[in-house]
């Protein structure tokens, strides 16, 4: 179909859409790739104080964290009995443990005597949980084993002295914990998403990449550059070649889920001269392509397009590694970025290639500050053992994400760094706004809509709840 017979709505880019291109591959992907529900058009504009006001700041650390499914570790990071992780969010922490060989506890990480932080780091092997303060100890189930003086504390006797839980669910591999026990079910919240990644098995996967980035923005500034690509103009020019940045299709499968899916090997609108399929190709490679010789480099066979070779080669590639056959995986589930949104603060990647996840949150208390972290999960190799999880690479404000580039690879790294760079400038702009309001897309950024509108419903259920 040419550009010229593709019809669109306002809102949307008049060149082929992403589904055009799902119809010329070579080998087709699932329907879920197709686009799915949007909600009725609504296009509020939003204060720019929403991202630095204290006071807002303030009912989110009330009202939005306290009841938010958010994943907190890996189940190949606790393999073990005694195994644990403390995750930090907005001013709260928590202990996640593995409390016998089948289960898996959380609870907040606060001695219950002065409220001492119970546990400061990871650790492998607990048999109980002591306090350093006054030596008070729990057992990994989280009841009481050891109180020092307990002679003293007459008011302890007829009470229960376990730590409080969270709750805790997993999917993919993932644990996640939510503080409100009414919230609804990690299953509602996820939606579509463990019928769609059925397909690449994420708990199957290792934790090779693990980077945690503070970023001097509003978590809310950092998570929504995440969740639109049109960015890619301006922010990441390299990738124009080889990224169908404003075809990307937007959709809403419910209130907490906004997906995006961006093709790869395909030229952007932007670009305006012709590329050869050879020019694209190499482009979607990058470096490891440009820097070979010529006996070394692949050449896309004549009436072949890029977008197929490519995922012919990523095909080859991870039959290499996990011995699987991949000739009926779409040329979709190899070359593009399939990428679910779960309000307010994570991102899941489909595909069968890696599958990168992003986890957002304030950075601590700060209005103005955030952590990104970015995980890569690898298929786990055919011959060998199951590699063990890396550990988390911690960045400073001042630290580049190039830092990680050995392990993340040199031009993904470069376009976080890109991301990274730019952010802090987005949250000087809020302030220095002479509107004071955030303007939205219709429809690239129909998501980042829906993230504020989710927000306001959570604080004013928590602030009607507080006033009953």
């Amino acid at each position: 179909m040419t550009n010229q017979e593709t019809s669109f709505t306002p809102g949307r880019h008049p060149a082929e859409s992403y589904e055009d291109i799902l119809d010329s591959d070579a080998v087709g992907s699932p329907d879920f790739y197709r686009e799915g529900v949007n909600p009725p058009e609504m296009l509020e504009s939003y204060d720019t104080s929403r991202y630095y006001d204290p006071e807002f700041f303030q009912k989110e650390v009330d009202y939005v964290w306290p009841r938010v499914w958010q994943w907190a570790a890996r189940e190949e990071e606790i393999p073990e009995t005694g195994d644990h992780v403390v995750f930090d969010v907005a001013g709260y922490s928590f202990l996640i443990v593995r409390a016998s060989n089948n289960e898996i506890k959380a609870f907040y990480n606060s001695c219950l005597h002065r409220g001492r932080q119970l546990v400061e780091c990871d650790g492998a092997g607990a048999k109980a949980f002591r306090c350093p303060f006054h030596g008070m100890a729990w057992n990994l189930d989280g009841s009481l084993k050891v109180n020092p003086f307990a002679w003293d504390a007459p008011q302890w006797e007829e009470s229960d002295n376990s730590l409080p839980e969270v709750r805790v669910s997993t999917w993919g591999g993932f644990i996640f914990i939510n503080m409100d026990h009414n919230a609804p079910s990690l299953e509602e919240v996820l939606g579509p998403i463990p019928e769609h990644f059925s397909r690449y098995a994420l708990e199957d996967r290792y934790k090779a990449v693990h980077v945690s980035k503070k970023i001097r923005a509003n978590w809310k500034a950092t998570t929504e550059a995440f969740m639109e690509t049109h960015h890619v103009v301006g922010t990441h020019p390299q990738g124009l070649p080889m990224t169908a940045d404003i075809n990307t299709q937007y959709d809403h499968p419910s209130e907490y889920v906004g997906r995006q899916i961006c093709a790869h090997g395909v030229q952007s609108p932007h670009v305006e001269e012709s590329l050869s399929p050879q020019e694209i190709f190499d482009a979607f490679f990058g470096s490891g392509q440009h820097d070979v010789d010529n006996d070394s480099r692949l050449l896309v066979p004549e009436g072949m397009s890029a977008r197929a070779y490519a995922a012919q080669i990523m095909r080859e590639q991870l039959s290499a590694v996990t011995g699987v056959d991949y000739s009926d995986a779409g040329d979709a589930e190899f070359t593009d970025s399939l990428m679910y949104n779960v309000a307010p603060s994570m991102s899941f990647w489909g595909g069968f290639y890696q599958n990168t996840v992003y986890r957002f949150r304030p950075n601590g208390l700060d209005p103005e500050s955030s952590i990104m972290d970015i995980v890569i999960l690898r298929p786990v190799p055919k011959d060998g053992p199951r590699p063990k999880p890396v550990p988390i690479m911690h960045l400073d404000f001042d630290e580049p994400v190039t830092l990680a580039g050995e392990t993340m690879g040199e031009g993904l790294a470069v376009v976080f760094e890109q991301d990274a760079i730019n952010l802090p400038w987005v949250q000087k702009g809020l302030r220095a706004s002479g509107t004071g309001k955030v303007e939205f897309a219709h429809y690239q950024e129909m998501r980042l809509r829906l993230h504020h509108r989710l927000i306001d419903r959570l604080i004013a259920e928590g602030e009607a709840a507080a006033a009953s």
